[in-house]
């Protein structure tokens, strides 16, 4: 059976039971008390997410967390975590023992998709709390591997190992990316995976969206403050930002059993990997490309202008992403990777081949597609071999006619 037909089957199987939950009210309501962690979790409510679980929690549904390793030991993530390795070659070959610098990062991030919380109303839940937990834990800082590497082998483990959704809190702070995630990205693209990424935070130095989030088909997350105002520290600007999220005053779960407080698009991608998740759920055939659509659409509108380079499609809006009429599309609304790669990266290091121009009597009746300068890959603008060839020979005819008159010039000497 293929990856595509097993993440089908899984998400299928679960939506039925996930229909028996809701008619017979099971896990439909709000928590009655809630400890001082759940009470500061204010998106629950103003994004639409506690409404939506009355119709799924994400069953059925995995979720890869790329990040420094979830630790699956936390209350709030008990069971969540079903499958991970290491890329670092600093972590547990199950990918659930915190490395790096930070590496309180990536169970924070976890929680937010996916936590349970703790007992009755007390810990992070995330918006997906029924919803499979992947981890890769990778280190950021330097090392025998290299953090590209190590990000391209995570991706493709978290397809291999069924991811439907894949979550990125981090960025290069360049636009551009490697080529080992050309093919590491189409690869989850050509699975069905909807892939989620962070716009990055002003207040860290990333003033700019950086990659992943500059590549086609991610859907780019960007943050806002409580009152639903994009963060000046917390959020970075640019024009591929697809939805915004909380990314000020929220609470994560950290390795150990804490908790702490936190701000950035870190935590914003998350949350909204949750939602994509609760919609995978709801709709089991769906595929990557309509989800991302759906989240789109239904996003609240923050400006005028949609999309903005600020604010992009909006708010996230879970309910209304589980619940509005959106037609259909047959193509990510994020661009192809894809054709991307073709345009940009297609014979890198190589001249490119370009057919040798007609005589100089054909010429009129192919002048306009051949009109214009060929981009080579390195950027440099160079004339068709059509002009080219032909100024060589006008060049040749002018060093034989020099030759000759020298030569005359010094015999009639």
């Amino acid at each position: 059976m293929s990856l595509l037909s097993q993440r089908l089957a899984r998400r299928l199987g679960a939506a039925a039971f996930a229909f028996v939950a809701v008619v017979s009210g099971v896990g439909a309501g709000t928590p009655a008390f809630a400890d001082q962690v759940r009470e500061r979790q204010y998106w629950l409510e103003d994004y639409g997410i506690e409404q939506a679980w009355s119709i799924t929690r994400g069953e059925g549904v995995r979720i890869a967390i790329i990040d420094t390793g979830v630790d699956g030991a936390h209350p709030d993530l008990d069971g969540a975590v079903i499958a991970g390795a290491d890329f670092s070659g600093l972590g547990s070959p199950n990918g659930q023992t915190p490395v790096g610098f930070d590496r309180r990062h990536g169970t924070m991030v976890a929680s937010l998709a996916a936590g349970r919380g703790s007992g009755d109303g007390n810990g992070v839940i995330g918006s997906a709390p029924a919803a499979e937990i992947i981890t890769a834990s990778m280190s950021f800082g330097s090392g025998a591997i290299s953090p590209d590497d190590q990000i391209a082998r995570a991706v493709r483990f978290s397809v291999d190992a069924g991811a439907d959704v894949i979550s990125l809190s981090l960025t290069r702070n360049t636009r551009d990316w490697p080529e080992t995630w050309d093919d590491a990205f189409t690869y989850a693209a050509e699975n069905d995976v909807v892939v989620i990424a962070a716009a990055g935070n002003r207040g860290s130095g990333t003033v700019s969206v950086g990659a992943p989030a500059t590549m086609p088909g991610v859907l780019t997350v960007g943050g806002v403050t409580e009152d639903g105002i994009a963060s000046d520290a917390a959020s970075s600007q640019g024009i591929t930002i697809g939805v915004m999220a909380p990314s000020e005053g929220l609470v994560g779960a950290v390795p150990g059993g804490g908790y702490v407080s936190w701000t950035g698009t870190s935590g914003a991608a998350p949350i909204v990997a949750g939602i994509a998740a609760l919609v995978r759920s709801a709709y089991p055939s769906m595929d990557a490309n309509n989800v991302i659509n759906r989240l789109l659409v239904t996003a609240t509108p923050a400006s005028e202008s949609i999309p903005d380079p600020l604010y992009g499609y909006g708010l996230v809006n879970a309910y209304a992403a589980l619940t509005v009429d959106v037609p259909s599309v047959s193509a990510s609304p994020l661009g192809s990777l894809e054709a991307w790669i073709t345009l940009h990266r297609k014979r890198q290091g190589e001249s490119a081949i370009v057919p040798l121009g007609p005589s100089a009597t054909e010429v009129d009746e192919v002048r306009e597609p051949l009109e214009g300068v060929v981009v080579s890959n390195r950027g440099r603008e160079v004339l068709p071999y059509l002009v080219t060839g032909g100024f060589a020979i006008v060049l040749a005819l002018v060093v034989v006619v020099g030759a000759s008159r020298v030569f005359l010039a010094v015999r009639r000497r």
